[in-house]
């Protein structure tokens, strides 16, 4: 008798032992998923895709070495475009690396062709001419960087990657005139659009508009 109760009282501890070590299993992770920490910060939207007409159109404009870096409604104006660009190979000595390009080119879709409105490569110019306040001499490349405002569209500065013969390496803002309808640059407040020179010789003809 004192023997079946013994084996009762330890079938019974035995069976609370098993209940309270009893837990829901972990939650089953997708096979492959990765945590994310605390505190992370949400990962990057990817970037889209870029439409294999716009690759071409671009390709066709500076080579198949080309890097379409923006496209859309750039300039708020309407028309679809294409910001695409030659990144530099290789750098001068104490140049850092970022956006820095040796070409540039802005195409406008006009209906099922693309016409070139913007080219940067030693001057920066537009169909009418060269932009008003660049530099006369040739330059070799430029650091780029490329903002879209809501209000003004995409706004670019390009800054000379070395100082130009008799010039100086400060930024040129380049952004599109609504007045005129073509991308124009701006003067040094970064107020006033600037007029084309038909030729870089006589750079006293700039004219605002």
């Amino acid at each position: 008798m004192k023997n079946l109760s013994l084996l009762a009282m330890m079938s019974a501890i035995a069976m609370t032992g098993v209940a309270c070590s009893s837990t829901a299993p972990p939650a089953s992770k997708a096979e492959g998923a990765t945590a994310t920490p605390p505190g992370s910060p949400p990962a990057a939207p990817a970037a889209a895709a870029v439409p294999d007409d716009v690759q071409k159109a671009a390709e066709k404009s500076l080579g198949s070495d080309t890097d379409v870096l923006l496209f859309g409604n750039l300039s708020k104006s309407g028309p679809e475009q294409v910001l695409a660009v030659n990144k530099a190979k290789a750098l001068p000595p104490g140049v850092a690396r970022g956006n820095v390009i040796i070409r540039a080119v802005i195409l406008e879709k006009d209906g099922n062709t693309w016409k070139e409105i913007f080219r940067g490569d030693e001057h920066l110019k537009n169909p009418r001419g060269f932009l008003g306040g660049t530099p006369v001499a040739a330059v070799n490349g430029w650091r780029m960087q490329a903002e879209q405002d809501d209000a003004k569209g995409l706004l670019l500065y390009f800054t000379p990657l070395e100082a130009p013969k008799g010039g100086y390496a400060t930024p040129v803002e380049v952004r599109w005139n609504p007045k005129v309808k073509r991308y124009q640059s701006m003067d040094r407040s970064f107020e006033n659009f600037l007029g084309e020179l038909p030729a870089l010789e006589t750079p006293e003809s700039q004219a605002r508009l």
